[in-house]
């Protein structure tokens, strides 16, 4: 299944507070930070690995794994939303590669919830990428789908071995029309919201990632 829901009590207690409007702008970085840590891990729990053989320190040979993937990562950041995620992303991937890509929906209220809206990209920085590489693509909220749409699009010229959407929290609307166009990619998130409102806006939501986490 392309669709990953990383709905664990300590996501979804992290989500939770990043919910709430009292939690501060420290705490709401941090959480995202934390967040970006597990959705890591939880890609690189489905990354391919190898079975491998090393020497102990008290010269005993036994067998583990080596993920076959890690060393070729790039990290794509929506600014400025997505900072703290890919922090938290890092953890997981060090080693990782980074583009960056500047984007923002043109705002305006509608008279009923928007199935797409215009977004304008004003700068992107890719690092060289190859056919090996997995791409994690972060951006923390998917509403209508249509920034995220936008770059995917842009990564099509790239004959990559993976690409895998790293998200906090999701529309129904955004995530069905990001599968539905590309559905040999992962999509990792912590929840699904049902609604966007007339600002295209997640409803119930955690209201603007990027405003709450830089202040």
């Amino acid at each position: 299944m392309p669709l990953f829901v990383v709905d664990r009590p300590l996501a979804i207690h992290l989500l939770t507070q990043l919910r709430s409007a009292s939690t501060d702008q420290v705490l709401f970085r941090k959480n995202l930070v934390r967040i970006g840590r597990i959705l890591g891990y939880e890609i690189a729990d489905t990354m391919e690995f190898e079975e491998v053989e090393v020497e102990t320190p008290l010269r005993v040979k036994t067998k583990g794994i080596q993920i076959i993937e890690m060393n070729n990562v790039v990290i794509i950041s929506v600014l400025r939303a997505a900072s703290p995620l890919v922090e938290g992303l890092l953890k997981a991937f060090p080693l990782a590669r980074q583009g960056i890509v500047a984007a923002s929906r043109r705002e305006r209220k509608y008279e009923v919830p928007p199935e797409k809206m215009d977004v304008e990209v004003y700068y992107k920085k890719f690092p060289k990428i190859s056919r090996s590489d997995t791409v994690i693509l972060a951006d923390p909220m998917v509403a209508t789908g249509s920034t995220i749409l936008t770059i995917m699009d842009m990564l099509t010229e790239y004959d990559v071995k993976r690409i895998n959407i790293a998200s906090v929290l999701s529309s129904k609307l955004g995530m069905t029309k990001i599968l539905r166009k590309y559905p040999a990619i992962n999509y990792f998130t912590i929840a699904i919201d049902p609604y966007i409102n007339e600002s295209g806006y997640i409803l119930p939501g955690l209201g603007d990632a990027g405003d709450r986490a830089f202040g």
